[in-house]
């Protein structure tokens, strides 16, 4: 079966440690393109995450190099992978051929100016996530105590983002900016958050939100980070379908896929170590869920949303 996940930081781990060796089979990665190959994999998303320790001065230049990292280490060298920056890409690409869509994880990069946002959408963003943990000049984000929601540049950004027909990205986003952005934004969606109710994380959703984000008839991935699924730093493949099965009883089914966090995260779901090992996954949620609804979890929901 096909899968679109909708999150991952291999570009942080390519920027991180220069000497990586290539993308096509390293054991370094939790994404490969040979484990893509082998799981199903047919669309993931690169996320562009600068860290903290990066001083602002050189932030976006930090950015602008994942960037290049993205064309240079995935794109260009593998004939079968096809960026992504369309439906029409989506719908073309053929047998034997992977999508890559580059996203922005957090607009801490950026600072307060739109002239580096407007940028690095030109440069192939398609996705935009407000904030990492923290705050910055468009909002805080799910760990800052403050709590703030968008700043008025805030809501420039979001402007910006429906004028090009981006994702909003609210994984990561304070509550407040959460509602902001429902209010403001033409194109939200969650790339990589689960369910408060089953393990109250600030970084998972509130089951008001992922009922609003239902009801805007977007589509929330859920993530493969330990802490998020089961609070610990051990988790099993059940914890995911757990959070899925939560998804699903509040109307979900057609608005939620996957956003595993493969190479952003350090501690590993049981079974999913690795990008190859979604067939796991897969076979599990075959246990539980008709055909057509495994589909519509591992791809369609994913892909039928993707606003541009």
């Amino acid at each position: 079966m096909k899968i679109f996940d909708g999150h991952c930081d291999v570009l942080y781990k390519m920027f991180m440690n220069p000497k990586l060796s290539s993308f096509l089979d390293s054991k370094e990665l939790q994404v490969t393109l040979a484990g893509m190959k082998k799981s199903g994999v047919k669309v993931q998303c690169f996320a562009i995450y600068v860290p903290e320790n990066i001083h602002p001065d050189l932030s976006f230049h930090a950015a602008l190099h994942m960037i290049d990292l993205f064309y240079e280490k995935i794109i260009k060298p593998y004939k079968e992978i096809k960026l992504i920056t369309s439906q029409s890409d989506l719908a073309n690409l053929k047998d034997g051929e992977f999508g890559a869509i580059l996203t922005l994880e957090g607009c801490d990069c950026i600072g307060s100016d739109l002239l580096k946002l407007k940028t690095l959408l030109r440069l192939g963003v398609t996705s935009v996530g407000l904030t990492w943990n923290f705050s910055n000049a468009v909002s805080d984000g799910a760990l800052e105590e403050r709590g703030a929601g968008l700043s008025r540049f805030g809501k420039r950004v979001v402007s910006t983002l429906n004028k090009e027909r981006v994702w909003c990205d609210v994984s990561h986003l304070s509550e407040s900016g959460f509602w902001d952005v429902l209010e403001l934004g033409d194109y939200p969606f969650a790339s990589h958050s689960n369910a408060y109710s089953l393990c109250p994380h600030p970084r998972n959703l509130r089951d008001e939100q992922i009922v609003a984000l239902i009801e805007r008839e977007t589509v929330m991935g859920l993530t493969f980070v330990t802490q998020f699924l089961s609070g610990k730093t051990t988790a099993t493949i059940t914890d995911v379908l757990r959070h899925l099965d939560h998804i699903c009883s509040l109307g979900g089914e057609d608005f939620v896929g996957f956003g595993s966090d493969f190479d952003g995260t350090e501690h590993c779901v049981t079974g999913l170590e690795r990008v190859e090992n979604y067939s796991n996954l897969v076979n599990e949620l075959g246990k539980y869920y008709s055909s057509i609804q495994v589909k519509k979890f591992l791809y369609k929901n994913m892909a039928k949303r993707f606003p541009k």
